[in-house]
Parts: structure tokens; C-alpha cells; sequence
């Protein structure tokens, strides 16, 4: 793809105060964040087009690590280099971080309270359907058919219930990527 990349007009402390934001606000993790995150990378800051978000969530999924975590190195050291990469990665990680402190220090008390398990136990259904929600989007985006449907929904069967690892998945995937571009380069000369 040779596309020019959309420049991200950011200062450091929009990057850690964006990331705040979305580390404060997101229950979850990771894919229950990708609609928040959108939302405010797209439609709110307008650092990237629908597209261009597509390929960062496709690179920060194929990364190790947190995906939130890897979208915000991508997108501030996109904008301010190593200080926006900084930024923003603190920015992603500082409200986790607190909270998860927090709870460590008064969690005991709390532990057996059949409140916080009846509130935790609400919680799920919303993560859910975070999670399929931009699932769906995302699908459309990436110009996923029925026809193409049968790929994650075979990779979900072979991972869930036939017990095949995710590595295998992901080796054979890039194979075939590999072999697919292969033969596409190979039709057009």
C-alpha cells in the first residue's frame, strides 16, 4: 500500500490525557475497548480514517501484548515520536494501574460481599457485547462476506472446541498469506 499515512497534529499531552481517558473509562480490557477507542481516534480527534484505524487495529492485534497498549505506542510515537510513545503509553496504562492498586489495598475487606459479586457478575453481558459490537464493524470494514465468514468461524471451532492452539492458527494463517500473495504476485506478470 502505497498510501499516504494521515499526520497526527497531537500534543503530548492530548496523547496522555486521550489514553487516560480511555484507560479511566473502559471496563474490560482490551476489545471491549476498540468502539471507545474508535469513537475517539475517528470521529472525536479525526487522528485517523476508517481505513487507516483498520490497519493500526490489525497491526496492534498482531503484536504481542495488550492491544490498547499497542495502539497507543503506535499512535504516539506516530505523532511525537519516543516523548508521544511515552505519553501516551502512560497515559494507557497509569488509571489500570491505580485502580488495580486500589483494590489490592482494600479488596480483602470486600471479597466476600455478595454485592460486588452480584456487580461483577452484571458486568460480563456489557463486556460481551463491547466486544461483538466492534467485532461486526470491524467485519464490514475489512469487507468480510458470508462467503469469507467461514474462516473465523472454522478458527473458532478448531480453538474452542477441538483444542487446536492458537499458535498453529497463526502460523498456518500467515503461511497461507504468504502463499495467497505468492500466487497473486504471480498472475499479474
Amino acid at each position: 500500500m502505497d498510501r499516504k499515512e494521515t499526520t497526527i497534529n497531537a500534543r503530548l499531552s492530548d496523547l496522555f490525557f486521550t489514553f487516560l481517558k480511555l484507560g479511566a473509562f473502559t471496563i474490560g480490557g482490551g476489545y471491549a475497548m476498540i468502539p471507545l477507542i474508535e469513537k475517539e481516534l475517528i470521529d472525536k480527534r479525526a487522528w485517523f480514517d476508517r481505513e487507516e484505524f483498520l490497519e493500526l487495529l490489525a497491526l496492534a492485534q498482531s503484536a504481542p501484548g495488550i492491544i490498547a497498549m499497542n495502539i497507543a505506542v503506535s499512535v504516539g510515537y506516530r505523532a511525537k515520536g519516543k516523548a508521544g510513545m511515552l505519553m501516551a503509553s502512560l497515559g494507557a496504562v497509569l488509571p489500570s494501574f491505580l485502580i488495580i492498586l486500589l483494590i489490592a489495598a482494600v479488596f480483602t475487606s470486600f471479597r466476600d460481599n455478595p454485592v460486588v459479586e452480584r456487580i461483577f457478575k452484571g458486568i460480563r453481558p456489557a463486556v460481551v457485547a463491547l466486544i461483538a459490537a466492534p467485532l461486526f464493524r470491524l467485519a464490514k470494514s475489512a469487507h468480510i462476506t458470508l462467503k469469507t465468514m467461514f474462516i473465523p468461524i472454522g478458527t473458532a471451532i478448531l480453538v474452542g472446541f477441538l483444542g487446536v492452539s492458537p499458535i498453529w492458527i497463526i502460523l498456518s494463517g500467515g503461511l497461507g498469506g504468504i502463499l495467497w500473495f505468492l500466487i497473486a504476485k504471480r498472475k499479474q506478470s
